[in-house]
């Protein structure tokens, strides 16, 4: 019997389309031409990263002293940045992993675009970590290797060595996780490039698909696979930012010493990659014309994620402040009461209003299935996460214990550039990736379209 879906559910395919057409407009991007708006969007993110890439070129020849770091705060847009950066890449391997073992239909449009972000969102993150130290070509003796001082041994005790290792495992499977789903898709363009007569694209994409026959067997292994790797990835989505927590958490500098961080920063990363993952898919589904895969259905399953992960982070929020009041320490109060009032006054707000308040609207279900409210609330969001983790690196640090230490941070015209080039970065690999491979899994489309598609439920 065939596999139906409730009447009461909305299609998540639109047009009544055909298993040919669904190829056809998937392929689409990757075997025509780019039109005017990717060329336009393409030229801005890729000066915007040769921008960043000269900064950061500046900053290894002169050394750190260019950023706006100074005694007090040690940390400051590079470890937001970094954070940030996870943050966003928190959303693929959830959309991936998490929503695959429940068997949500509505993740197969979006969790190919998601899972690449995540790719560029932790290359990104590689960057400031990398930078931080001031002497990237000594970098590798923050690995346990004999080297010209002797056998010079990481501390395995530090968070920050927890990091490497829980980033760097979280990397490599969501890289295994996304090329691995692209696989048949690879072996589709493939095949069609052969009968296009296109020998040279034929054989770059054979490489690509390791000669993917298609077969019941190669299936079979694909799909155990999937199912491998998306358990391999559900730990990681909630290990790896408690992980980044823990860089603030085992500290005791005031505002960090909390044990509520790592559910709320697990919370807060994937309310900031639900976000972003919105902010690329409006866009995308706009100027590659994926209007009939990428739903309004789509978006308001989104929507309510960000919601939900929104009024947790809220309820985070007003717990530090209730325990920084009942802790009954002075030092934890002050913290708290600083950054609400104190000089970056203005960065809480931000944090608060774009955090808290803005996500709240939607509850109105017509505010949750407006495309345009949507890409401004998602855009609020990530300004605001962004914020988040400035408020709680630099209003902790730039006051400390000692009145004569303290410091207003600064950011340089370097801090600055090296930020807005990792976001040309992003979105110019992002663009990359949408003219080479295919945005959706073809595959994984045409399995529900029988029972998601518009004309079967008519």
């Amino acid at each position: 019997m065939a596999n139906h879906e409730s009447t009461v559910r909305e299609p998540l395919i639109l047009g009544d389309k055909t298993w040919h057409q669904i190829t056809e407009d998937i392929s689409f991007p990757v075997e025509g031409k780019a039109n005017k708006w990717w060329w336009i969007v393409f030229s801005i993110s890729a000066l915007t990263a040769l921008y960043g890439i000269g900064c950061l070129a500046y900053t290894i020849g002169t050394g750190i002293g260019t950023w706006g770091a100074n005694k007090t705060v040690g940390w400051a847009w590079d470890i937001t940045n970094f954070v940030w950066w996870v943050g966003i890449g928190h959303a693929g391997t959830l959309i991936s992993a998490i929503l695959l073992l429940f068997r949500q239909k509505w993740r197969m449009s979006i969790n190919r675009s998601a899972e690449a972000m995540t790719i560029f969102a932790v290359i990104c993150a590689a960057i400031f970590v990398t930078m931080h130290t001031g002497r990237p070509w000594l970098d590798y003796w923050l690995f346990p290797l004999p080297n010209q001082f002797g056998s010079l041994w990481v501390n395995f005790n530090s968070p920050l060595m927890w990091d490497v290792f829980a980033v760097t495992t979280y990397f490599t499977i969501s890289l295994v996780f996304w090329y691995s789903g692209l696989i048949p898709d690879f072996g589709t363009i493939r095949d069609r490039a052969q009968m296009q007569g296109k020998p040279l694209r034929r054989k770059i994409y054979n490489i690509l698909s390791f000669g993917w026959s298609g077969n019941a067997r190669a299936w079979h292994r694909f799909e155990e696979l999937a199912l491998v790797l998306a358990g391999l990835s559900t730990p990681l989505v909630l290990s790896v930012h408690t992980i980044v927590s823990m860089d603030f958490a085992t500290s005791i500098v005031p505002g960090w010493h909390t044990t509520i961080f790592p559910p709320y920063f697990v919370a807060g990363a994937i309310f900031s990659g639900f976000a972003m993952v919105l902010t690329l898919l409006l866009i995308a589904r706009k100027t590659l014309n994926l209007e009939a895969y990428i739903t309004i259905n789509h978006v308001e399953s989104m929507n309510k994620v960000i919601t939900l992960t929104g009024s947790i982070v809220g309820v985070a929020y007003l717990t530090e402040l209730f325990i920084s009041w009942y802790s009954g320490v002075e030092y934890e109060q002050y913290a708290f009461i600083n950054r609400a009032t104190g000089p970056y006054w203005w960065a809480y707000a931000s944090m608060m209003t774009c955090n808290v308040v803005t996500p709240q609207l939607f509850w109105f279900k017509s505010v949750r299935r407006s495309l345009i409210a949507t890409f401004i609330i998602s855009i609020f969001v990530n300004i605001g996460m962004w914020f988040e983790r400035f408020v709680i690196i630099v209003t902790s640090l730039h006051r400390d214990y000692v009145p004569s230490s303290w410091l207003i941070y600064h950011p340089s015209f370097v801090d600055i550039g090296i930020f807005i080039g990792t976001n040309g970065i992003f979105f110019t690999l992002f663009l990359l990736f949408c003219r080479t491979f295919p945005v959706i899994a073809i595959a994984e489309i045409k399995s529900i379209l029988k029972s998601s598609g518009s004309q079967y439920k008519k």
